[in-house]
């Protein structure tokens, strides 16, 4: 690959001069650090390249080649430039990097007309961000479909004042607008959110924002809107989500009425003169200002292939259960770059459940997980699919393996038709889809269904649309039988029959006379020479003579001047004769009027597959639901311990009870036997738990178990237990895990404390709330304190489910204020003092019991991680250090002030009786070595006198321990 980098960066090098430095100098400075990545697009010698320059030249190097070595420079001294040329393989590899998972923008120039082979001066040619690759789709995906759908939003905050609604002024109106070009669909939302903006980071983790448009601010942030917007961007960098900020002036919905009818499908209701009264969405307070900032920064009403393309529909956010970032990333439910090509990774749930054969598969999958249902009815419906498939392993495995394997991604087909893009293979590969339907169809009705419901549904949810799309479709396999030259499919070779058409076929006759006239010049040529044909004597197709004769240079040796030399490389000698050359020309110029001829059939082919794009796209969405159910079956049964179908209870009602709960992604880790436990959760009993155990017990486990498990229950997935019963959670709020951002001045202790204030404002008496070691990141009495006041209110004020880990073991003492606190603690087995067993003195069991654990076995789990033995001891020393002056405290604080004063009364009635029989003499303490004589015995036998008032005493016998 270096070998062809560095041809054509000499290629570059060549054809660039200083008139290029002086263009590449005028342009806007910009660098991946910005966000942007600018490629140039250039060819040279017949090539077509990628070269990027200065700043994003290194970029390239170091995140392409991983290494500085194809950094190549133009120019010299101040005004030299890196450069790195890529080709145009390994540039659709970057681009496909750079907008998925690094979130750049990216820009392309292209030469300006007229600039010939030392081009200096390039045009902007393709600009695409994270949420928008429509300039960019057939580099980006040419041989790839579509993994990630690009989500872009526009975010409009409300001007009007919401008091006179009877809302909180703390409040705040929210208009968003979203779409998914490469489905061609537009949603609008409108809502009230808080001063956090909960909602809004619910609705981004919903729809997998990668992009939001926002209406810029002030430099100075000053004003309420200001402030807002900031608050705002702090969420949706929170959530991964790039940000581009438009000019408020686009957030105006003066056209949106005229100018969204154009994008909408046609619909006989919007051919009144007023759109506003038939496309509800207009109507709504906020979100016509975001549609049309969206719809202007999208361009999508310069696009013909948009017009008249899009769906527009109302996202409901009380539809889903809400997820706010920490959830995404305590439940790890994704890769954090977004990106789902890494879906075959078991370390995420996206990963584990992907057993998807398609890309509109995996695309569902990723949307279902954010979007996790809250209708029993329909959770019920696909828990019940979900059932059929795991019953039918072979069934199962036909439809996977036979049919979805090789389904492509028609979402991106019917976009190619609708743009004019598509090609014969595009043709042929739906054609390939139609011809699959019957056995699909076939399959699905051998299923083994034990009842009748189970028929029905699958009857209503696959069959029925299969068999209607199968019929829709006979049609176009009709079509592609009688234009398309099947045989040739076997070659790779996509062309019209040459009998479709009269011209076509009296081409291709003369073509035909063409190649017979060449075989026998060949063939005439051999007999002269007496070379062996194609062992000796070579016809070829050359690029640069056409067709023509060739030898080695030992074999040419002979060649009369009868036959014309062309030219003589390393491969041999080249020539041909005058029947030859004109039997080349005309096979030249015969080639080319088929390929015309044959390229106006293939635009009426590809105009005519063109009018089945909706039926393709309908046809889509039920291959990507029956992939997602299968591969929710496909999982079930072949867990290391198969899952369960849980019972699922509407939301308020119900306990959570599950009997020998796993984590579904850690038990399938090598080298893992997971260890399983039972979780029960009574609404007013035992919602509220507190988990205490040692480090590294399984703690942070146990709590996050539950939350997936709740999860995967409600994308209708069979759940990791032997018994699962749970009620249906309106959200999952977590605060898990310490994390800072100091380049955006957001330390470890203000980050967990958003999170904490999103889940205070958040939950519901519906939620399900996780948190983790809250309050490490300050002072232990400051921790403490917030760990407690945050506990009370939510099992006092909320009442939602919560589960809370925590190493502030005085937090235990919260259940005998509130009934329904229960304490938990992971079990660890510690070898008593004293024993010889030195190396390992605890055992984590990882079984989680009713009651407190008395410690957190911090030193413990240090000597198993190979501390120092000296670190270990000091660490000892002080712990213990710490807790007498804990426990002394603690003592002095029992004692009464009566204790005290009768025991110093004890005290000076002993020592008066002492002085007064040593008659006034200095005291001494005799013998050094011992106390026995002299007058401190006379002391120890006062003592014994005293001893029964002072053992009565509890202040002297504190005194006496410390001396």
């Amino acid at each position: 690959m270096y070998d062809k980098e560095k041809s054509a960066d000499n290629n570059a090098d060549q054809t660039t001069d200083v008139g290029f430095l002086d263009f590449f100098a005028g342009l806007p400075k910009k660098s991946p650090e910005t966000g942007t990545l600018r490629l140039f697009h250039r060819s040279a010698g017949g090539d077509s390249f990628y070269a990027a320059y200065g700043p994003d030249a290194l970029f390239v190097a170091q995140h392409v080649f991983h290494t500085k070595s194809v950094v190549k420079y133009l120019g010299a001294g101040a005004r030299r430039l890196e450069s790195v040329t890529l080709k145009v393989s390994v540039a659709q590899m970057l681009l496909r990097e750079a907008l998925t998972s690094k979130q750049l923008r990216v820009e392309i120039y292209e030469p300006e007309s007229g600039q010939g082979k030392k081009c200096v001066k390039f045009k902007l040619d393709k600009q695409a961000s994270p949420g928008n690759l429509q300039a960019v789709e057939d580099l980006l995906f040419v041989n790839s479909d579509i993994l990630s759908a690009p989500v872009v939003m526009a975010i409009q905050l409300a001007n009007v004042p919401l008091a006179a609604a009877g809302v909180k002024s703390n409040n705040k109106a929210i208009g968003i607008a979203f779409a998914d070009t490469s489905v061609r669909e537009l949603g609008v939302a409108d809502f009230v959110d808080n001063d956090l903006f909960s909602n809004t980071e619910s609705l981004i983790i919903q729809l997998s924002v990668k992009e939001a448009i926002v209406p810029t601010g002030t430099s100075l942030g000053t004003t309420d809107r200001d402030i807002d917007l900031n608050k705002l961007k702090a969420v949706l960098d929170r959530c991964g989500v790039v940000i581009t900020e438009r000019k408020p002036s686009e957030f105006k919905s003066r056209n949106i009425a005229d100018d969204l009818p154009r994008l909408l499908q046609s619909d006989s209701t919007l051919s009144t003169a007023d759109p506003s009264k038939t496309i509800s969405q207009l109507s709504l307070p906020v979100a016509p200002m975001a549609l049309a900032a969206l719809i202007q920064y999208l361009s999508l009403l310069a696009d013909d292939s948009s017009l008249g393309s899009y769906k527009l529909r109302t996202h409901d956010l009380s539809q889903y259960m809400k997820l706010d970032a920490s959830a995404l990333r305590a439940l790890n439910l994704t890769e954090n770059s977004g990106n789902m090509a890494s879906a075959t990774r078991n370390t995420t749930l996206l990963g584990l459940l992907n057993k998807c054969k398609t890309s509109q598969g995996t695309r569902l999958l990723g949307t279902w997980l954010k979007q996790p249902l809250v209708n029993l009815h329909e959770i019920q419906k696909r828990q019940n699919l979900v059932g059929i498939f795991a019953e039918d392993a072979n069934n199962r495995r036909i439809l996977q393996d036979e049919y979805l394997k090789v389904m492509p991604d028609l979402h991106r087909l019917s976009k190619r038709f609708k743009k004019g893009n598509a090609s014969l293979e595009d043709v042929v590969r739906v054609y390939q889809v139609v011809l699959k339907l019957p056995g699909m169809v076939e399959t699905l009705e051998s299923l083994q269904v034990v009842s009748e419901d189970g028929t029905a549904l699958i009857e209503e949810t696959y069959l029925g649309s299969l068999k209607e799309h199968n019929s829709q479709l006979k049609k176009y396999a009709d079509m592609v039988e009688t234009t398309l030259d099947l045989d040739e499919l076997d070659n790779h070779n996509y062309v019209i029959k040459p009998d479709y058409d009269d011209r076509l076929q009296e081409l291709a006759e003369q073509l035909r006379n063409v190649r017979d006239g060449l075989d026998a010049e060949h063939a005439e040529v051999g007999d002269d020479l007496n070379m062996e044909l194609d062992k000796k004597l070579h016809l070829e197709n050359n690029q640069v003579y056409g067709y023509c004769f060739r030898l080695t240079k030992a074999d040419a040796k002979g060649l009369s001047k009868g036959y014309i030399e062309l030219g003589t490389n390393k491969s041999g000698v080249y020539f041909t004769t005058k029947a030859l050359k004109s039997l080349a020309e005309d096979y030249k110029d015969l080639t080319q009027n088929y390929a015309r001829t044959q390229n106006g059939l293939v635009k009426e082919v590809v105009s005519i597959a063109s009018t089945y794009a909706p039926v393709l796209e309908t046809l889509d969405s039920v291959i990507a639901h029956l992939d997602v159910i299968l591969s929710f079956a496909h999982v079930s049964t072949n867990a290391p311990t198969p899952y369960v179908k849980p019972t699922l209870f509407e939301k308020g009602s119900g306990s959570l009870v599950l009997r020998e709960a796993r984590h579904p992604c850690l038990e399938v880790q090598d080298e893992i036997n997971f260890i399983p436990n039972d979780i029960e959760m009574v609404k007013d009993k035992s919602e509220f738990q507190i988990i205490t155990g040692p480090n590294m017990g399984g703690k942070s486990t146990y709590i996050r178990q539950v939350g997936v498990i709740a999860l995967m229950a409600q994308i209708g997935c069979f759940v990791p237990c032997e018994e699962a019963q749970l009620p249906i959670f309106d959200s999952i709020l977590c605060r898990v895990g310490a994390g800072d951002s100091q380049l955006k001045g957001v330390s470890t202790f203000m980050a967990e404390m958003l999170e904490t204030a999103t889940i205070l404002h958040s939950a519901t008496r519906e939620s399900l709330i996780i948190i983790d070691e809250l309050g490490r990141g300050t002072s232990t009495y400051d921790g403490f304190g917030l760990a407690w006041a945050i506990s009370e209110y939510i099992a006092t004020k909320i009442h939602a489910f919560c589960l809370f880990a925590t190493h502030f073991h005085e937090l235990t003492a919260l259940d005998q204020q509130i009934p329904y606190v229960k304490n938990l603690h992971v079990v660890a087995h510690v070898t008593p003092t004293g024993s010889k067993t030195h190396d390992r003195d605890i055992a984590l069991l990882y079984k989680v019991e009713p009651g407190v654990s008395d410690q957190s076995f911090g030193i413990h789990v240090a000597e198993l991680a190979n501390f120092p033995e000296d670190v270990v001891q000091l660490a000892k020393w002080k712990a213990n250090e710490l807790e007498d002056f804990g426990a002394e405290h603690k003592k002095d604080d029992d004692i009464s002030q009566a204790t005290m004063s009768h025991g110093i009364k004890i005290m000076e009635e002993m020592l008066c009786a002492w002085s007064s029989h040593v008659d006034g003499e200095d005291v001494v303490m005799g013998d050094c070595e011992g106390y026995a004589g002299g007058q401190l015995g006379d002391l120890q036998k006062y003592l014994e006198t005293y001893h029964s008032s002072i053992e009565g005493n509890k202040w002297l016998q504190s005194i006496i321990a410390s001396l």
